[in-house]
């Protein structure tokens, strides 16, 4: 990158100026006036100009490449509010248009699945290819529960350690939750407080039973192993990103496997009920969470109604 130039008015000027002679005073004969030599000054701009010159010139080569890309983020997925069937049309699309000469190292692909999956099967779902990162939510009815990327290289290791990292923060958020629960004075704070103890408990009960959360991933392969990968069962889209540079730059939005029309965040309930009218605090985790996350562990989790697209009575997986 080229460093950008001094101003004008910063540049030491080669241009000779009238120089200022000291007028002889009264007394003094004229010529008595001893003038330094016009070479001598103009000598000394030179040398200032090549110092000044040098030093920026050094400044310059010293100074690191900056990088091109800070600023620039990528967006791969469904936008809120857009059509999924369409978003499911488009990636279909350019998938089949991807050029064979692609990169030797593989395309960037995002890579929705048609129901929640559990760490295991995601070896198989995803053979062919090489995973970068999985895209996770614990999908607790009526609750909008956070989506999480885990970095994942090897299948299921990296997935179920990344799980149990998450498990440990969401304890850690649970009981910070309670503890303002209890001081607060306010019921709807205390009921608000209590209700996110009571989601981050959930969450942290079927991270840890490694749960059936996963619901994308990010890979990268050539075009005809990213054309394979489209076509089994528990795949719903692969959409490719060949302009994808920087993982840490990029924000992905897959859409839900329960959500068929239009792209939204999943519906919440709002507070749970309160916990009497005392500080008492919340319950660590729901029955249905436990029992779907301990009862089952590792089973991957049918979509449930956590949207307006779904009958609210729905437990079965949704389909491409």
């Amino acid at each position: 990158m080229r460093a950008a130039e001094p101003p004008q008015s910063d540049r030491p000027s080669l241009v000779e100026r009238p120089s200022l002679v000291e007028l002889p005073g009264p007394g003094v004969r004229p010529g008595s006036v001893r003038h330094r030599p016009r070479w001598l000054t103009v000598a000394a701009l030179l040398s200032v100009a090549a110092v000044l010159v040098t030093a920026g010139w050094a400044g310059r080569r010293d100074r690191p490449v900056g990088d091109r890309t800070v600023g620039e983020v990528t967006r791969v997925g469904v936008r809120p509010g857009e059509a999924i069937p369409g978003y499911l049309r488009a990636a279909a699309t350019e998938l089949a248009a991807l050029p064979a000469g692609s990169s030797p190292a593989g395309t960037y692909a995002l890579v929705s699945f048609a129901d929640y999956l559990a760490p295991g099967p995601l070896a198989d779902a995803l053979a062919g290819v090489a995973v970068v990162e999985v895209v996770a939510r614990v999908p607790l009815p009526g609750r909008q529960t956070e989506i999480v990327r885990l970095a994942a290289q090897r299948l299921p290791q990296d997935v179920v350690a990344g799980m149990a990292a998450v498990a440990g923060r969401k304890d850690r958020e649970a009981a910070d939750q309670r503890v303002r629960a209890a001081t607060a004075d306010d019921a709807a704070l205390r009921r608000a407080y209590e209700t996110g103890a009571w989601v981050a408990a959930g969450e942290a009960a079927a991270y840890r039973a490694a749960c059936g959360c996963a619901y994308a991933a990010v890979v990268r392969g050539v075009p005809d192993a990213l054309r394979a990968l489209a076509a089994r069962p528990a795949v719903r889209a692969v959409d490719p990103t060949p302009e994808l540079r920087r993982l840490d730059r990029t924000v992905v939005t897959p859409p839900l496997p329960e959500q068929r029309d239009v792209a939204r965040p999943p519906a919440d309930a709002g507070p749970t009920p309160l916990v009497g009218e005392s500080s008492e605090a919340a319950p660590k985790a729901t029955e249905y969470s436990l029992r779907v996350a301990l009862a089952t562990p590792g089973a991957a989790l049918s979509a449930v109604a956590t949207s307006p697209d779904a009958p609210a009575d729905s437990r079965t997986a949704v389909q491409k």
